[in-house]
């Protein structure tokens, strides 16, 4: 399997305080810019971090190759 980068942030905010989540830019080293899609996950903590942990699992699921 290739060597992958995964390029991620994660900030936590009080309920009510974001106005937006735009996405978000990287530059390749080829000049290309790409897009990040940016998630927002509402709830108390533990909400919060049972959701992520999810999305986390689906990603990565979602990254491996079909085992044919």
């Amino acid at each position: 399997m290739s060597q992958k980068a995964l390029v991620y942030g994660i900030r936590m905010f009080e309920a009510g305080e974001l106005d937006e989540v735009p996405e978000a830019f990287v530059m390749t080293k080829e000049g290309k810019t790409t897009t990040i899609t940016m998630h927002l996950i509402e709830g108390d903590l533990e909400q919060c971090r049972a959701q992520l942990l999810r999305s986390l699992d689906a990603f990565f699921e979602f990254q491996e190759p079909e085992s044919h």
